[in-house]
């Protein structure tokens, strides 16, 4: 049946274009119930059960469906998910609705229908000859859309009725509309709100804390004073941005101070673009992240950035007076120069709210439902719950979801959503070091598994069109001990001319990803490969990444070539790039190759390939630190674990031999050929990476370190910082260099991928080229699957895809894969930070030698070259006596009594775990040598005194 609507149109230029819109309706959708005689099966996919005897509700004891209208679904998402709920009817009006107000809740709902154990089914009604509703004259399209879904319930308990009369089985229309439920209950539907339905499933009590609390009022704390103004909506506020009364921007909290954060300004405005928030009021229940618009504060109330560590401690929620005081300290006199623009948050135009992860702080009233959470991540405020499991929820890392913040309410309220396990435990932490930096981390669903090979896989004849047969060649890969995700392998060989070819073979893995279909939208969605300590979130399914994309020996797997002809003073004579078939001869580690390169009486083809490689990569690297080419330092760990507990034992720096900076020559080499190949076929559209030069004032503390030691580093090109870090040598003090090298790197930017027709500073600072891009490691990074996909279209091996030459398409991607480069840097820091805490927690004190790095006003920041771990050591503490502090900016030092501290001296330092916040415990550092009456420890200090009272330290290790 064919319905057709006709409306005319004015175009721009004047005319009338007469639209007809056609909707088509079915009598063959089925209804998703099994068995239905009247749908004859109908349904395709995931379907309802026959008879749902799971949920006992009080309320309807009777088996039944739920049909849940917009609004459930939008706020009550987590309750859905939950295993006890299922049998649920998702109508099409509403999951369009859902769809077009919330991407992130849209995906989680197309989840739980994909999950056969819910059954969940998506019942088209629009499509529907019976249950489709034409909108009436006068009606708005929400109340078109609420009847749609009242006409629809019904249509199923007359249609149901059909398939048994016996069992009575009926739907259950949910929803927290007042009207719409009047409205269902006088049509003859059973319904109820959400909160009615989950207080009546009286075996799932834990539901009920799930429930997300809505209404506000009932929330409030029950002085009813209001603490906060009202936000503005949404069309004032967009009046005055455009008007320039007010400004956007992304509000950013502060870690070390929960009464201040700064709002980044959007736009390209060169004034104003940070402007500081302080105080309760001026914050006005803004969240980091979110998208706020600010009014700026007349010059006489700016304020300046301050000093002090404030955090938010207090158990009671009423105690504003208290808040005024802490707010008064902040203001403290400083002088003109210091005053930043200042302002307060007028109303919220985007919410970028998540789960967060945390622990619970009980209440301290016996019987108390009501009880603040602690988010693990000190940027965001405390979230009042309601909890009847607090008991049970003591000590243990939860997520909860904020729900609102009322004006007249200290904290948001918010809803449990669930229980990650005990604080400490290792599963538990790295799961919430995996949420907390928004790292893709469930398994790879069935849809995306379903575009993997069909095994046994073998490479076929239409695999090789394209191709050329390269297996005859030497080649071989060098990675570290235990690596199964090898990308890259290398060949050296002499030809015929005398000249050397060379070979660089890297996974296909864009034969296997074809673009757009879910495993690449999954894929392009994690970014990379995520590498924790004893853990991989690899970012395509293992199938590819440790079995046919991985380049083991002895085994055919298909590659991407790029292979130059060199003399032997490595110049490059010429370039070419082919798909290929290789077969590799081994599989080196580090140290094997290395071994096989020193070895006097090895000369088969393998160790020659490897020596021709060695001897070139060597030359490659002189001719790129001539050009200016940093070589930094940071140090690295490498935690040595126990093979049954899977503990830390021991810590060291990791050790790089040479043959790490032969496979690192080769793979840079690649990058910058391919990267101009890229650019010259596609110059507007070449996905490459940038690495910008940093501003002079990023250098000053390095400078002055150096001039604190009598040496000068040059800072005005990336040649002449090269060079005078190369000559910044001491004999007295070898481990200098490797200090300033590791503070050279903190003064760096952070290298960024981009789209070539978006920018035109291509200038890769740290390696010294003109020109650079990803195409090395495509198994674990996706720009090196957007770079083969176009190199493959350059070279004629592959067709192209209408994405693939759209600028703002590659633009956004490279917008995500630089976030989720930055979170997977942090998630690594993170789960190496834990590491490093469990190894002290076996370990007990330790004493060890570290040099200074930075000096800070009432602190030093130091580092412990043997362990690579980097620590601060604070002169001032609670309920002690202050010592005599005197602060030089310009040398920069640190006077403390009579000793004076300047970077990179040499200290003693005692290292312990302290575990006296279980949330927050942390690598504390104290200093034993220089002595400094009343600031050192005592030597004898025990390890009750350091870890809080017994029984917090037995609680962490249950």
């Amino acid at each position: 049946m064919l319905k057709s609507k006709t409306f005319l149109k004015k175009t721009r230029a004047g005319g009338v274009m007469k639209i007809v819109r056609e909707h088509y309706l079915r009598d063959d959708i089925g209804c998703g119930a099994p068995g239905c005689a009247a749908c004859g099966g109908a349904h395709g996919g995931p379907a309802l059960e026959p008879q749902p005897q799971h949920q006992a509700s009080s309320l309807w004891p009777r088996p039944h469906y739920l049909l849940p209208d917009t609004n459930v679904l939008l706020h009550q998402i987590d309750v859905l998910e939950d295993p006890v709920i299922r049998n649920v009817i998702v109508l099409q009006t509403v999951l369009q609705e859902v769809r077009n107000r919330s991407a992130p809740i849209y995906k989680r709902i197309r989840d739980v229908t994909n999950n056969q154990e819910k059954h969940f089914y998506t019942f088209t009604n629009e499509h529907h000859k019976e249950t489709y509703v034409e909108q009436e004259q006068g009606e708005n399209a929400n109340d078109r859309n609420d009847r749609a879904i009242r006409v629809a319930a019904k249509w199923y308990n007359e249609h149901l009725k059909k398939l048994s009369a016996e069992n009575q089985l009926q739907v259950i229309f949910i929803t927290n509309d007042r009207k719409n439920k009047e409205k269902a209950v006088e049509e003859g539907i059973p319904a109820f709100t959400c909160e009615e339905y989950v207080k009546s499933l009286t075996a799932n009590p834990e539901l009920v804390d799930r429930l997300a609390c809505l209404s506000e009022e009932g929330n409030e704390i029950e002085s009813g004073k209001i603490i906060f103004s009202e936000h503005l909506p949404l069309s004032k506020l967009q009046q005055g941005i455009k008007s320039g009364s007010y400004l956007q921007g992304t509000f950013r909290a502060s870690r070390e101070n929960y009464l201040e954060a700064t709002v980044w300004i959007h736009g390209d405005a060169e004034e104003n673009k940070e402007i500081i928030l302080q105080g309760l009021k001026h914050l006005n229940r803004a969240i980091h992240e979110d998208i706020v618009a600010v009014e700026l504060l007349p010059k006489s109330q700016w304020v300046a950035p301050s000093s002090v560590v404030l955090l938010d401690e207090g158990q009671n929620e009423d105690d504003v007076e208290k808040e005024e005081e802490r707010e008064h300290m902040l203001k403290t006199g400083v002088s003109d120069k210091m005053l930043k623009p200042t302002g307060r948050v007028v109303g919220i135009i985007k919410r970028n709210w998540r789960p967060y992860c945390g622990m619970l702080s009980k209440s301290d009233i016996k019987e108390s439902r009501r009880h603040l959470f602690t988010p693990a991540d000190k940027r965001i405020p405390r979230i009042r719950i309601e909890t009847r499991q607090a008991s049970a929820l003591e000590g243990r890392r939860i997520i909860v979801a904020i729900d609102g913040w009322p004006k007249n309410s200290r904290y948001p309220n918010g809803h449990f959503v669930r229980n990650l396990g005990d604080v400490g435990e290792k599963e538990t932490e790295t799961e919430v070091l995996l949420l907390e930096h928004d790292v893709p981390h469930q398994p790879f669903s069935q849809a995306v598994l379903s575009f993997l090979p069909k095994m046994p896989w073998s490479i076929t004849e239409k695999d090789m069109k394209n191709r050329e047969d390269l297996r005859h060649l030497c080649v071989c890969s060098v990675d570290p001990p235990g690596c199964t995700d090898i990308d890259d392998a290398l060949h050296c060989r002499e030809l015929s001319n005398g000249n050397l070819e060379v070979g660089v073979h890297i996974a296909d893995v864009s034969h296997f990803i074809r673009p757009g279909n879910a495993l690449d939208q999954e894929s392009a969605r994690r970014g990379t490969t995520v590498y924790l300590c004893e853990k991989r979130i690899d970012m395509v399914p293992e199938l590819l990444s440790s079995n046919l994309c991985s380049l083991r020996s002895n085994v055919d797997r298909l590659a991407f070539s790029c292979i130059w002809e060199m003399n032997h003073n490595a110049e490059i004579l010429k370039t070419r790039f082919t798909k290929s078939v290789i077969n590799s001869k081994a599989s080196l580690t580090y140290a094997e190759a290395q071994m096989r390169i020193d070895s006097a009486t090895l000369n088969d083809d393998i160790t020659t390939s490897l020596r021709g490689l060695n001897k070139l990569a060597k030359i490659l690297k002189r001719g790129r630190i001539e050009k200016g080419a940093l070589t930094l330092s940071s140090p690295e760990v490498r935690f040595h674990m126990d093979s049954e507990t899977h503990d830390p034992i021991d810590l060291q720096t990791k050790e790089l031999r040479e043959t790490n900076s032969m496979v690192e020559e080769f793979m840079l080499l690649a990058n910058i050929s391919v990267a101009k190949k890229i650019h010259e076929e596609f110059s507007e559209h070449a996905l490459l990476r940038k690495h910008p030069a940093p501003p002079p004032s990023n250098y000053e503390i390095l400078v002055k370190a150096a001039k604190s030691k009598n040496l000068e580093i040059k800072t005005d090109t990336a040649k002449s910082l090269a060079d005078s870090l190369d000559r910044a040598e001491s004999a007295a003090f070898p481990y200098l260099n490797t200090l300033l090298r590791i503070l050279a790197t903190r003064c760096m930017m952070q290298a960024v991928y981009f789209c070539s027709g978006m920018d035109n500073d291509f200038h890769h600072y740290g390696l010294a080229s003109p020109i650079y891009t990803h195409f090395t490691s495509p198994i674990r990074r996706y720009a090196d699957i957007i770079v083969h996909r176009l190199l493959a279209v350059a070279i004629g091996a592959d067709c192209t895809y209408p994405e693939l030459t759209d600028k703002h398409k590659l633009a956004d991607i490279c917008k995500n894969l630089n976030f989720r480069h930055k979170m997977a840097q942090y998630a690594q820091r993170a789960s190496v930070a834990f590491h490093t805490q469990l190894f002290f927690k076996t370990k007990g004190i330790v004493s060890e030698e570290a040099y200074i790095l930075f000096v800070r006003k009432n602190a030093i920041v130091v580092l412990i070259p043997k362990y690579g771990l980097e620590g601060t050591v604070f002169f001032e503490e609670k309920d002690k006596p202050k010592p005599q502090l005197i602060y030089d900016d310009e040398t920069p030092s640190l006077k403390i009594e009579d000793t004076v501290f300047h970077m990179f001296d040499k200290v003693k330092v005692r290292i312990m775990l302290d575990s006296s916040n279980l949330q927050h415990q942390k690598i504390r550092m104290a200093l034993i040598e220089p002595q400094i009456p009343g600031i050192n420890i005592p030597a004898d200090v025990s390890d009750t005194a350091l870890n809080g009272p017994g029984g917090k330290k037995r609680k962490l290790e249950k």
